[in-house]
């Protein structure tokens, strides 16, 4: 009895063990399928190319399989092929995800940049992305220009530039500076803050430079020249496409007001030099008095002295009265 049973489990023990393998194998393909095949289908019917092993490999990584799988898909559905015009694969959007980058932003702004014919791969749009810029505004910017205020009233309290010409007129003026981004330039150049500042500066020179303050109010377009012809934009993020005065107002005069400051300046230093001469000269006459009073006290020690001398003849019998 003993011995049937053990040649029954003998013969039955392997089917069983093989059957619970087959069981467990099951069960993991399973699993795959219901985490896996959607998207994979999705991918595969969107020529997207992205393999079973991938997808599972991103979940071991801790990448999210369906950021990378969105993306390209919109870079195929949109008509750029990733592969050829850009060299990206797979392996190097998980690389850009994994290094804090924004994987469908740098996609749109790759897509937004085929659409406009700018040459913009994937290798300057991550680098863009990480260095903390914002690369879809600034593939927008770079097709739609931006206006940026000068002053900006968001930034500085001042809402108008003051500069006075040459013949000491004061001159209130607003500008707008029209900007497009200078991808090239993106990475380590200066910000809106610097074409601000350069735009500032080349107005106050401008207008500091000019004879008079009816020259500007007459062409105020040569504000305009003569600042763009600067090159402000330089070493910035951004390529100046024009710059234009919005508004244009006299203000004090200044010349005139400082004019009258210094000729009151130049009365009271007269002042006080004539004061200054008026006390020496009473000092001097205070002076002559006081030699006078001297003077007069010698003479009436002279005087007194006389008496004293005929006295002495007298005695001395040098003078006799007859």
């Amino acid at each position: 009895m003993s011995y049937g049973i053990t040649f029954l489990l003998g013969q039955t023990l392997p089917w069983l063990i093989g059957g619970g393998v087959l069981v467990f194998f099951a069960i993991i393909l399973a699993v795959i399928a219901f985490n896996y095949f959607g998207i994979w289908f999705r991918a595969y019917m969107s020529n997207a190319h992205i393999s079973f092993m991938s997808l599972i490999g991103m979940s071991f990584r801790r990448v999210d399989s369906r950021v990378i799988v969105q993306g390209k898909i919109m870079a195929v559905q949109a008509g750029v092929g990733l592969e050829k015009l850009t060299g990206v694969t797979t392996r190097r959007l998980e690389a850009h995800y994994l290094a804090g980058g924004n994987v469908p932003h740098v996609i749109r702004a790759i897509i937004a940049a085929h659409r406009a014919d700018i040459d913009l791969d994937f290798d300057r749009a991550a680098a863009i992305d990480l260095a903390g810029r914002d690369v879809l505004d600034a593939v927008q910017t770079s097709v739609y220009p931006k206006v940026i205020d000068c002053p900006d009233p968001k930034r500085s309290q001042r809402t108008t530039l003051s500069a006075i010409a040459k013949n000491g007129v004061e001159l209130k003026v607003r500008a707008r500076v029209t900007v497009r981004t200078n991808l090239e330039q993106l990475i380590g150049g200066a910000t809106e803050e610097t074409i601000i500042a350069r735009v500032g500066e080349g107005i106050i020179t401008a207008i500091g430079s000019s004879d008079s303050h009816l020259q500007v109010m007459e062409n105020p377009d040569r504000i305009s020249r003569a600042v763009l012809n600067r090159g402000l934009d330089a070493q910035t993020a951004f390529e100046i496409v024009s710059i234009d005065i919005a508004d244009i107002d006299v203000g004090q005069n200044i010349g005139a007001r400082l004019q009258a400051d210094q000729a009151e300046a130049d009365m009271r230093v007269a002042r006080a030099k004539a004061e200054e001469r008026r006390a020496l000269a009473t000092a001097r006459e205070q002076e002559m008095k006081a030699q006078v009073a001297r003077n007069r006290s010698q003479v009436v020690l002279a005087e007194a002295e006389v008496p004293l001398a005929i006295a002495n003849a007298f005695r001395e019998g040098n003078l006799a009265v007859q």
